[in-house]
């Protein structure tokens, strides 16, 4: 990866509903721009995201989508109306920021949850679309949270045993996403962080299909776990907030952009069909199947999406 860099510009932008939204901007303030949408939702723009791109060739925004990171309101507070911060606000938002940055076209990059937001995004903007590099792609419809939440308890049974039982026997047969979600909203903050704490060790369990696999030390900060599990049960038990199959029935509304698909084989909890089918209907998009890796950007999926982005580096 490319070596660290730091912003050189910064700020919170309005774009209402009482939502801050963080942003940043890094490399080369002449060059090709491009976006960032973090996965999660609420995994926020850690720094290490601006170490894909090259920064003499690429003028990088980053920022915390609603609810997460350097954002305000934080979603760890259950006093956050989370009813403002669904796929097409999110949509808004990034249109808002590249607006407010006075940027034409930029590059979209995106990563399992953005993966979602920026097909998401790019379907509905195509005009302001240069390219597309998705990796550990989803696109967030029911059947993948079913998968999820239920088919991958399969591979994982007594973990995912443990997560079942963490709602009501009555909830146990339903949508287990809006279960937590309905414990999340207790008023009862010992039930709340016990919900929490259940929701992120199956979230953390359920992406551990490769050797080496390390557990996410975010999940042990309280704030950061209230906050994942709050915004990710919100999105799953709406299946994205999206038409359920729309990502992929108006993959046609992205033709003439190019795009690369990285996804390691070894993801079973977000399986390589999903790329695959939207290759299939987006021709001028090529997927990366990489055979050693799971989900996330270890296991050489990193690199690809770095010899991606500086392939694309050039092209205006």
């Amino acid at each position: 990866m490319y070596p660290p860099t730091q912003p050189y510009a910064h700020g919170l932008l309005d774009v209402g509903d009482g939502q801050l939204v963080y942003w940043e901007t890094c490399g080369n303030p002449d060059g090709k721009p491009a976006v960032v949408l973090h996965g999660g939702p609420g995994s926020g723009a850690t720094e290490g995201w601006r170490r894909y791109f090259d920064p003499a060739r690429y003028r990088v925004v980053l920022f915390d989508q609603r609810g997460c990171g350097r954002s305000r309101p934080h979603a760890a507070d259950l006093a956050v109306d989370l009813s403002v911060n669904t796929t097409a606000h999110l949509v808004a938002d990034i249109e808002r920021l590249r607006e407010h940055l006075g940027v034409d076209r930029w590059l979209v990059l995106g990563a399992s949850w953005g993966s979602t937001l920026g097909l998401a995004y790019a379907q509905r903007h195509p005009d302001h679309v240069s390219e597309l590099v998705l990796f550990s792609v989803v696109t967030t419809t029911h059947r993948e949270v079913e998968w999820i939440t239920r088919d991958m308890g399969r591979v994982f049974p007594a973990e995912w045993a443990r997560f079942r039982d963490g709602v009501p026997p009555a909830d146990r047969d339903g949508n287990l996403a809006d279960a937590y979600a309905r414990l999340l909203a207790d008023p009862d903050p010992a039930v709340r962080e016990r919900a929490a704490r259940d929701w992120v060790a199956w979230d953390d369990t359920h992406v551990r299909t490769v050797p080496g696999w390390r557990p996410d030390a975010r999940f042990d900060d309280a704030r950061f776990r209230m906050l994942s599990a709050r915004l990710v049960t919100h999105y799953w038990r709406h299946a994205g907030f999206l038409p359920d199959g729309q990502l992929l029935r108006e993959a046609g509304r992205l033709a003439g952009l190019p795009g690369v698909l990285v996804h390691g084989r070894l993801d079973i909890s977000s399986p390589p069909d999903i790329p695959w089918r939207l290759a299939q209907e987006w021709p001028d998009a090529r997927l990366e199947l990489v055979e050693t890796a799971g989900h996330g950007a270890r296991h050489g999926i990193g690199d690809r999406v770095l010899a991606a982005l500086d392939g694309f580096a050039a092209r205006r």
